[in-house]
């Protein structure tokens, strides 16, 4: 008997829930062979404003949590991403048009970061932290705190192991973040969003809208409330002006990643290659205190 075909249509995740989109569109995922997977939300000015209200809501708890608290919640994450690592291999698989093998590799690379970046929550401070040598009776002491709340434009090209890169640093250090996914692969971060939801992630912490970037990037962009942007996935992103974002992001002073660039135009990473600390370094802020030592 031929089964009716049930089209899901997925929805936002922001603040610890899936609601649906403001703007009431949805548009078509298709697969790399251009085969029909799902419907995903289309995320509207709207939406970003509510998942950075979200964002802000969440970031002081989860900056006050100690270090130590902040690794373990993102081992957790990794624990519940490698258990659902079938449905990965799949959606990862028909978005990127890779062999189930392939897509394997890269969902345990995936898995393999998360517990990277987990590892290094309770270790940022000694490396980029330093007791400063004064004349006179102080300790004056250096230290890394989070920047806030960060816009994120996820990776075009790179569904999951991208996503991750991107998210976990920012994460990890005590920031929140609003994400813009890729707008022709998101299923894999729309599965992240249930990971994320069933982990010990608090909500608010990380906001994951669907949506075509170029609608919705400037106002992320532009938001006075979000304190610094990534703009890694203006690669690949159609109608995309990374240049224009970042003016748009001095109206408040923004922190600014820039994306990777050859010959002048934005590309993608080599998200296989060993991640080092520098999307950790550049979502934090130094801050110096003095101290007397006393008699």
């Amino acid at each position: 008997m031929t089964r009716l075909d049930v089209r899901k249509t997925y929805k936002l995740y922001i603040g610890g829930k899936f609601p649906r989109s403001e703007s009431g569109r949805s548009y078509e995922v298709v697969s790399a062979s251009g085969a029909f997977l799902a419907n995903a939300s289309m995320g509207s000015r709207k939406d970003v404003r509510d998942a950075v209200v979200a964002a802000r809501a969440a970031q002081p708890g989860w900056a006050g949590a100690t270090p130590y608290n902040r690794g373990q919640v993102l081992y957790r994450v990794a624990e519940v991403l490698e258990g659902r690592r079938a449905q990965f291999v799949e959606e990862v698989g028909a978005g990127e048009g890779l062999a189930a093998k392939a897509a394997g590799a890269l969902v345990d690379a995936s898995v393999d970061r998360l517990v990277w970046y987990a590892g290094w929550t309770d270790k940022v401070a000694q490396v980029l932290g330093n007791l400063n040598p004064v004349a006179g009776p102080f300790f004056n002491v250096s230290g890394p705190e989070p920047t806030g709340v960060v816009g994120i434009l996820a990776p075009q090209e790179s569904s999951l192991l991208g996503l991750v890169s991107v998210v976990a640093p920012v994460i990890a250090t005590g920031n929140t973040a609003v994400v813009l996914t890729s707008a022709g692969r998101p299923l894999p971060s729309i599965t992240f969003g249930e990971v994320l939801a069933t982990s010990d992630v608090p909500g608010g912490v990380v906001n994951l809208i669907t949506a075509k970037t170029a609608e919705v990037a400037p106002w992320l962009a532009s938001h006075r409330d979000v304190n610094a942007i990534d703009l890694t996935g203006a690669a690949g992103a159609d109608g995309v002006d990374w240049g224009a974002l970042e003016a748009e992001a001095a109206g408040n002073l923004k922190r600014v990643l820039r994306p990777a660039l050859s010959d002048g135009r934005p590309v993608e990473p080599d998200w296989s290659a060993s991640p080092g600390l520098d999307r950790i370094r550049a979502f934090v802020e130094t801050k110096t205190v003095w101290h007397p030592k006393g008699l």
